[in-house]
């Protein structure tokens, strides 16, 4: 196979995930296997929530769009034309994929096979469904990926790299477990925002976006506000009021009812509109329905603050400069050239 071959794949993997979405899903005649993978996938996007229950269809279907958008012609050429990839090398990279997020370990998966190495897929018993339905599909599309596709439930065996992406825990595990392999470990991560008191209402509203988008689950979430002294979070709570509905999904209701009851037993000072807690806290993760804040006396001395834990962070939102600052409501909209961690995957993909 070529590079160009197995874009092509891809790229037809994109108009096969552009036919779904929440509100309607419609069949295009144009689309490659429709025949054999439509229905099939609309019913298992309705019962992913049964294999995991922060799977909801909503939040399902907005992972499916976000890679449909993702997977153009357009932006794999842009994503690696300033790579060098050959393919005359292959290598069987391991993965550990994260279940956090659906799909979340997709773009791991696709970048092991454009450098035209070999997957071998250990998947996180939270997702264990979306992505093999997704190389079903691909294989039906270009046969040739079935040699370069495997998944496994046992001990990683038979493998040139890794890359795997777990807690600050089991981290450790994976250092010492690869440590003979060249890989990509990661760990926590989150996601802050910076506020000003100048936002628009606009922007506190898509603010909310990144807060709320898959419960507050993935590691693009904010899940801290940096704000200045004497910030009035009445703007804040106004504008993000129509993510109210988050809290008749039992899942979060419990994770909502339950924090809010240790903060108060611990007579911590909280903030609370009735779906979300506003803690003050210096730390980045906060517990699901929870947001961390914490007050900076300066741009500049906050700017210093964020780039000395850099490491512990993976997006900023707000108007301030910085290599991983995304715009309000951007988060979880992250482009083929964005990396998790800010570690080129595909340069250290084309080096093993």
């Amino acid at each position: 196979m070529t590079l160009t071959e197995t874009k092509k794949a891809f790229a037809e993997l994109g108009k096969f995930l552009k036919q779904f979405s929440q509100d309607t899903s419609t069949k295009n005649n144009d689309v490659q296997y429709n025949d054999i993978f439509f229905d099939g996938f609309i019913n298992l996007i309705q019962l992913s929530q049964s294999h995991n229950r922060w799977f909801t269809p909503e939040q399902v279907y907005f992972a499916v769009q976000s890679w449909a958008e993702a997977l153009t012609t357009e932006n794999l050429d842009k994503w690696l034309d300033n790579y060098i990839i050959n393919y005359t090398q292959p290598k069987t990279v391991a993965l550990v994929l994260a279940g956090n997020i659906p799909l979340v370990g997709f773009h791991d998966f696709l970048s092991v096979l454009v450098t035209g190495h070999k997957a071998l897929v250990k998947l996180s018993s939270n997702d264990q469904k979306l992505l093999p339905f997704l190389a079903k599909y691909l294989i039906a599309v270009e046969p040739r990926l079935k040699e370069r596709i495997e998944f496994t439930e046992g001990k990683l065996e038979n493998f040139d790299a890794v890359i795997a992406t777990g807690s600050n825990n089991t981290s450790r595990y994976f250092e010492y477990y690869f440590k003979d392999k060249p890989s990509i470990i990661r760990k926590n991560r989150n996601s802050v925002a910076v506020l000003t008191g100048k936002e628009s209402k606009e922007e506190l509203t898509a603010l909310g976006e990144d807060i709320f988008r898959y419960f507050g689950l993935g590691c693009r979430n904010v899940s801290k506000l940096f704000v200045p002294k004497e910030y009035d979070f009445t703007a804040f709570f106004e504008a993000v009021f129509a993510y109210g509905d988050v809290i008749h999904y039992e899942k979060y209701a419990n994770n909502y009812d339950y924090n809010k009851a240790v903060y108060l037993m611990s007579n911590f000072k909280i903030l609370d509109n009735g779906f979300l807690t506003l803690k003050e806290d210096a730390g980045y993760s906060s517990p699901i329905s929870s947001v961390f804040y914490e007050y900076y006396n300066s741009p500049e001395e906050l700017k210093a603050k964020l780039e000395s834990e850099h490491d512990q962070l993976q997006c900023v939102v707000g108007h301030i400069s910085g290599s991983n600052t995304v715009g309000f409501g951007q988060t979880q909209k992250p482009q083929l050239w964005d990396y998790a961690d800010n570690v080129d995957t595909i340069s250290f993909l084309t080096k093993i």
